[in-house]
């Protein structure tokens, strides 16, 4: 029996069974449905997707895994090379994992490990949002910060090692001021707060941040695992506000296989690199650096560059403010776009209950959660998919 995610299994309604996928659609024995949210956010190429198709079926009739402990491959030494050179700044050293929760666990441990190599034993406080959500590991739990998911932390009481504030310069300055002796880090995702509500904030908070950790030494810590590849409208929110760790996973592989990485600068990697066997970072998923993985984390990064995919999200986006900016319902507490990602919030959660079967029924693949109706489309939808993605969702608030 699979045991499902996010779902209390004695009464959760039974899944939709998908017996085929290729470009943006999915399909049931009795429906074709436009995925409107990308597998979690990962698909942005579509499914089926030939040239990362291709790279993993190469690559496995060679071989499909290979441990990193005392081996290494081609795949991995040319995904590493090509992030090196792809990213920005200095993040040149690449720490693989098999899911993005893990690439996360791996940049908080880097960021203790890192004062800790340097007798900064001191630095045992994490600065984290107001609703944030990094993974459902429990140190991804514990610098998350939303009730529905990491309840069961509840249990220990509050958490001294982690300091939450929301996103306000004041209170960022505020935290520096009182912890700046006691901080390691701070880990955000940059402008847009995934799974904690489609939250988005501004900029100017993230520059502040970054002058502030410059200030009193903290590093900064990006989990691009959702923000990354374009979905903000900017390619890498790292693009302009340079981080010291970054995170990504999701569209790394276009969604194609599970695969993740942790990016550190020169800075963090110096403090490692050392002849004492104890300041080296003691850490290593099995599957890191897969070579399916590998290969296909290259082609996708190939493809963002191919198939111009910033062009694609800004187009997106203008579709997007187009058909929703201005929708209004009663219901309806606020509407927020930005790039590639929509939300529809309501005040309450019963509004959105029927909506997903509601929109099966109308050839699309939704799933709202809590009180928020959004879109992460995959990039490649044609206008009149993307239009008829917000048409369902605004014929539900128009129904009779």
């Amino acid at each position: 029996m699979i045991w499902y995610p996010y779902e209390q299994m004695k009464t959760m309604k039974a899944p939709y069974e998908i017996v085929d996928a290729e470009g943006p659609y999915l399909y049931t024995k009795d429906a074709k449905l436009l995925d409107s949210i990308s597998s979690w956010w990962s698909v942005i190429y579509g499914y089926h997707q030939p040239k990362i198709t291709e790279a993993i079926c190469q690559q496995a009739n060679k071989f499909s895994h290979v441990m990193l402990g005392g081996l290494t491959h081609k795949p991995a030494q040319e995904l590493s090379e090509k992030l090196a050179a792809w990213l920005p700044g200095d993040l040149d050293y690449c720490f693989f994992s098999d899911s993005g929760s893990v690439a996360v666990e791996v940049a908080l441990k880097m960021a203790l490990q890192y004062y800790v190599n340097r007798g900064e034993d001191g630095r045992k406080r994490v600065l984290a949002l107001e609703h944030a959500y990094h993974g459902d590991t429990f140190k991804t739990m514990a610098v998350g910060d939303d009730e529905d998911y990491h309840f069961v932390l509840q249990v220990y009481g509050k958490n001294p090692y982690v300091i939450h504030i929301p996103t306000e310069i004041a209170a960022l300055e505020e935290a520096f001021a009182r912890y700046q002796d006691e901080m390691n880090c701070f880990i955000v995702e940059p402008l847009l707060q995934g799974a904690g509500g489609m939250r988005m904030y501004d900029m100017a908070f993230l520059k502040r941040a970054r002058e502030l950790c410059d200030k009193y030494g903290v590093l900064l810590i990006f989990d691009e695992v959702a923000t990354g590849f374009g979905r903000t409208g900017h390619r890498f929110v790292a693009d302009e506000v340079l981080p010291d760790i970054l995170v990504l996973g999701k569209g790394l592989t276009g969604g194609h296989i599970g695969h993740a990485v942790t990016v550190a600068n020169k800075k963090v990697f110096a403090a490692f690199y050392d002849d004492a066997p104890e300041k080296a970072l003691m850490h290593g998923p099995t599957f890191m650096g897969n070579a399916l993985a590998c290969a296909a984390a290259k082609a996708s990064i190939e493809l963002f560059d191919e198939l111009d995919v910033m062009a694609r999200v800004a187009h997106i986006e203008e579709i997007t403010r187009r058909e929703l900016e201005g929708f209004t319902d009663p219901r309806i507490r606020e509407v927020r776009i930005m790039g590639g990602c929509a939300c529809i919030e309501v005040y309450d959660a019963k509004t959105l209950a029927g909506y997903q079967q509601f929109a099966y029924e109308r050839g699309v693949f939704a799933r709202p959660f809590l009180n928020y109706l959004y879109s992460m489309v995959p990039y490649i939808l044609t206008d009149d998919e993307l239009v008829h993605i917000f048409t369902v969702m605004k014929e539900w608030f128009q129904r009779g």
